[in-house]
C-alpha cells in the first residue's frame, strides 16, 4: 500500500483529519491523521499530529513509549521539567510516565510524526498538584503562559 503525500495541505490519500482527540482532555487547536494502523508482526500505529499557531496537544504521561519526529514548522516540547525547542527533523523519544506537551507558539504550524503501540494504556493528566509544582519553575510557568 502506498499513500502519497499532499505537500499543500500536509495530508495523505485516503487518510481522514480527525480532531485530536475526544476524551475531553484539554488541548487547542490539534489534529490527527492516522497512516498505520499496524499490521502482521509490526503492532505499531504511525500518526501525523498538526498543531496550529498557538495551539497545543494535551499535557500528559503514560506507560507508552513514544518516538516523535518533527515533520513540519518549529515549536517547544515540554519533557518532565524542561522545554525544549524543537524544529523540522528533530527526533524526540518520550519515556514511560515523562509528562509531555507540544505547543506551535513561534508563530507557525507544527506538524509531527509519532509512533506508538496499537494496543497502549489511557493517558493521565497531572494533577492540580502536579501543576501547582511544575509552575514553581520559571521556564515552565513561562511556557504554559505563552499560548
Amino acid at each position: 500500500m502506498i499513500r502519497h503525500f499532499h505537500e499543500a495541505d500536509y495530508s495523505w490519500d485516503d487518510v481522514d483529519r480527525l480532531i485530536y482527540k475526544n476524551d475531553g482532555s484539554p488541548f487547542k487547536d490539534v489534529t490527527r491523521q492516522v497512516l498505520f494502523n499496524g499490521m502482521g508482526n509490526i503492532p505499531c500505529q504511525l500518526r501525523y499530529f498538526e498543531v496550529k499557531a498557538g495551539g497545543y496537544s494535551t499535557l500528559e504521561h503514560h506507560e507508552h513509549v513514544h518516538l516523535v519526529v518533527v515533520f513540519r514548522g518549529q515549536g517547544q516540547v515540554l519533557l518532565g521539567k524542561h522545554i525544549h525547542d524543537v524544529k523540522c527533523g528533530d527526533v524526540i523519544s518520550i519515556a514511560p510516565q515523562e509528562l509531555h506537551q507540544f505547543r506551535a507558539n513561534k508563530g507557525e504550524s507544527l506538524g509531527f510524526l509519532c509512533l506508538v503501540n496499537v494496543d497502549r494504556d489511557k493517558v493521565k493528566l497531572p494533577t492540580a498538584e502536579e501543576l501547582k509544582g511544575m509552575k514553581q519553575h520559571q521556564e515552565i510557568k513561562e511556557f504554559f503562559e505563552s499560548c
